[in-house]
């Protein structure tokens, strides 16, 4: 009786701590999604950042095409207050397709393309334009990453009731798959 109940008890402290680090693990892995998504915003709010400076500058030179330059500032907006990665990714694309527009207006002005700041601001925006997708990329891994822990046995047993839910990835908005054309 004695053995048996030394085993009973093994048994259980084996379940307890399986149990324990697997709700570590899952919290370890929530944080590190979140974490990334702070990083997505960070560079998103970089890129917002960039914005006034670039299109201020551009608008100096064609004061003309306020049209674009208007539509970067709504897409801007629209960025900042996007709540969430749906949203968020959105607003992205639909800021970047007003980046294109403007810098194809940028294309036409030979004196624009020459002055240093505008220089300086497009190399700006495009060093964020790849820690963008770089942030992107880290958050959907680790969102697979911690997706898949919560769908695999045995996590998938108590990580619903636990509240470890699914999250969701950043995807790029549809028609981003085709090359845009610039037109001069």
């Amino acid at each position: 009786m004695n053995k048996t109940v030394w085993i009973v008890l093994a048994l259980v402290a084996v379940l307890v701590v399986g149990a324990f680090s697997g709700y570590n693990s899952l919290v370890g892995m929530n944080e590190a999604v979140n974490g990334k998504w702070s990083q997505v915003e960070n560079q998103l709010q970089r890129r917002a950042d960039l914005i006034p400076n670039l299109t201020a500058t551009v608008s100096g030179y064609a004061k003309h095409e306020q049209a674009a330059i208007q539509a970067v500032a709504d897409a801007r907006a629209k960025l900042a207050g996007g709540q969430g990665p749906a949203a968020k990714a959105e607003a992205n694309n639909e800021l970047g397709g007003a980046l294109s527009r403007l810098l194809v207006i940028a294309e036409n002005y030979p004196n624009l393309k020459a002055d240093q700041n505008f220089r300086q601001l497009s190399d700006e925006l495009a060093g964020t334009e790849n820690r963008i997708a770089v942030a992107r990329k880290d958050y959907n891994d680790s969102v697979q990453m911690y997706n898949t822990k919560i769908r695999t046995f045995p996590s998938s047993i108590y990580a619903g009731m636990l509240g470890f839910g699914p999250k969701e990835y950043f995807k790029a908005a549809e028609g981003a798959q085709q090359v845009p054309q610039v037109k001069f």
